[in-house]
């Protein structure tokens, strides 16, 4: 584990604060630690859609995404539907890169991917919230997403490359909380967690790659940037608590 969190450290500015741990492993606020948890798998699945349908895929495969993606979007905002069946829906239609994008069937295919394991992990922490006897409620999303999705750029293809280097951040961070409070958790719980660790890794290393090689130059300044933002985020006092939250306010 020690091997996939290196990298992982190294690109994030700061480590998750201890108050913050000593608030996630609270008992009372464990609804509210999944909840937020499996709607940031959602809004993930979400962001990745929106990259390809805005930048690669061709209109009909635009809307096999948006019809993918409903029913999932229908339980979290609506509350309709039975979450038992969403483990039952899956893509099967073959993405296809609009004429004439600029970005080709990598960003596509990572992204479907990752689209993919966000909408299971969706599912798993619906499994984890029945097993602990946790009824899904809507909640409020916390600051930081915006806070860090406020500083991209207007124009492409720097807003582009802006929003690849955020996802990577939001996946990093989750990545290195997953590992910082499993040892503290429930064992079925942290356990979860641990599982999810790997994948996790892949889509900040795949957001990475991709703002690379579509800026097809040196993007260290635009990280060191965000890492910034992203770790003031982290740092400062925070009265919501929430998976990405700051520093708990006293």
């Amino acid at each position: 584990m020690e091997n996939l969190l290196a990298p992982i450290k190294a690109f994030l500015k700061c480590d998750t604060p201890d108050e913050w741990v000593t608030e996630a492993v609270k008992k009372e606020n464990l609804a509210v630690l999944l909840t937020d948890h499996l709607i940031c798998e959602l809004k993930a699945a979400q962001s990745a859609m929106f990259l390809i349908r805005r930048y690669a895929v061709d209109a009909d495969s635009a809307k096999a995404l948006l019809d993918w993606l409903k029913p999932y979007e229908d339980f979290a905002y609506r509350q309709i539907g039975d979450w038992r069946e969403l483990e039952k829906l899956k893509l099967d239609k073959s993405m296809l890169v609009k004429s004439g994008s600029r970005y080709g069937q990598d960003l596509v295919d990572k992204m479907v991917m990752l689209i993919r394991e966000e909408l299971h992990h969706f599912y798993q922490v619906l499994e984890m919230m029945h097993k602990y006897d946790i009824e899904y409620d809507k909640i409020e999303s916390s600051r930081y997403a915006k806070g860090l999705l406020r500083h991209i750029k207007t124009h492409e293809p720097e807003a582009l490359i802006d929003k690849l280097i955020c996802g990577a951040y939001i996946e990093a961070r989750s990545c290195e909380r997953f590992a910082k409070i499993a040892p503290f958790l429930d064992k079925p719980l942290g356990d979860f967690y641990i599982s999810l660790l790997r994948s996790e890794a892949r889509h900040y290393q795949d957001y990475l790659t991709l703002a690379e090689e579509i800026a097809g130059h040196d993007i260290s300044a635009r990280i060191v940037f965000f890492a910034q933002v992203e770790a003031d985020l982290i740092l400062e006092p925070d009265s919501d608590f929430k998976f990405h939250s700051g520093t708990p306010a006293l």
